[in-house]
């Protein structure tokens, strides 16, 4: 299987929002199985493509590989090879790996094209989110409005529009709705998908009977203990502007936070 080959199915990787990881050997001393800029991708469900040389290195490459698929933190590994190989092969010498994660494009689904909406996809957009908008009102998801976003939906808040959203751990879902009542179903949908970040905005008296209406309908307490809400950091924000400036700031620190700690 040639680097082209590995180079492709990455593409493909992330246009079907899966995920994967890419060790490279970025250093290789004395006898060992492959050259420096040889390449293996490990794809979610175990399977390969390309080589480092097989053997117990490749095996613990593997095994390395599956955290950083879990974990989304890249890792930069040593290894001495002082031993026979389980192929047979007899290799001494010091090899350095350098495994990625291969993830899609972080996508912000805003639920909710108004006041607050308006500003964060276009602050969103440049910092690199692909933007979606749902709302259910035309006049506030569509394109003219949004020519940022990859896609805008007119839709009802209800489990159908999810079903035409495809939602993974590369997602970040912002809840800023015209009012309660769709800021709750949006939420309870929100809280059934494998989303990185979920925020609803509210005050903590609505945070507190969405919370309630919620948990009496069966989701625990601590799925909603991940919903960012009252959203948005703490920066005394009252513009529309400044709130949208809030939540774009927590959606990056949870971007860049390992996955563990969210």
């Amino acid at each position: 299987m040639t680097d082209i080959d590995i180079y492709e199915e990455i593409i493909r990787i992330k246009k079907e929002g899966e995920e994967a990881a890419l060790a490279t050997v970025i250093s290789a001393g004395g006898s060992t199985p492959r050259e420096e800029g040889a390449k293996m991708l490990v794809r979610a469900d175990g399977s390969i493509l390309g080589t480092i040389g097989g053997g117990g290195l490749e095996a613990r490459i593997m095994k390395e590989s599956a955290e950083v698929i879990r974990t989304g933190e890249p890792r930069h590994l040593s290894f001495r090879l002082t031993e026979k190989e389980e192929l047979g092969a007899l290799c001494g010498g010091d090899v350095e790996v350098f495994i990625e994660p291969i993830v899609s494009a972080p996508t912000l689904y805003i639920f909710g094209g108004g006041h607050i909406g308006l500003p964060l996809a276009k602050m969103a957009k440049l910092v690199g989110f692909r933007i979606v908008i749902i709302d259910d009102r035309p006049e506030f998801a569509n394109p003219e409005r949004f020519p940022e976003a990859q896609l805008t939906l007119v839709e009802d808040y209800s489990l159908a529009v999810f079903s035409k959203l495809k939602i993974d751990k590369s997602s970040y879902i912002v809840i800023v709705t015209h009012g309660h009542k769709g800021d709750e179903a949006v939420l309870e949908e929100a809280l059934a998908t494998k989303a990185r970040y979920i925020g609803m905005i509210g005050s903590r008296a609505k945070v507190k009977t969405v919370f309630s209406h919620l948990l009496a309908k069966g989701i625990s307490q601590e799925l909603l203990d991940k919903v960012h809400s009252p959203i948005g950091l703490a920066i005394h924000a009252e513009t529309p502007e400044e709130i949208a400036a809030s939540i774009l700031a927590e959606i990056v620190k949870v971007r860049r936070s390992p996955l563990t700690d969210n």
